[in-house]
């Protein structure tokens, strides 16, 4: 019960932080968030191979792990639209 409380809790805070952040600052933030991610992954990867739990607690790591990487690829799809933008054009 106090994994739930918990979890719920992140999810609160979490809407609540980005939804504060300015549109300006969203790109170089998600670049930065990748990191972040990848350590969601990490975790994620180990909560849904681990011996010995119950189904749901493995699934919901498959789901973590799905969610986690989304928000990696798009975030490094954002971060080169944004590089390109910076590019010189040839010709």
């Amino acid at each position: 019960m106090e994994a739930l409380i918990i979890f719920v809790l992140a999810v609160f805070i979490g809407y609540e932080v980005i939804t504060k952040v300015p549109p300006t600052l969203h790109t170089p933030l998600m670049s930065g968030s990748n990191a972040i991610s990848g350590i969601a992954v990490i975790g994620a990867i180990i909560c849904a191979g681990a011996g010995g739990t119950s189904w749901f607690a493995n699934f919901l790591g498959f789901v973590a792990v799905v969610l986690a990487m989304i928000n990696i690829v798009g975030g490094f799809m954002v971060t080169d639209r944004m590089l390109q933008m910076f590019k010189r054009k040839k010709g």
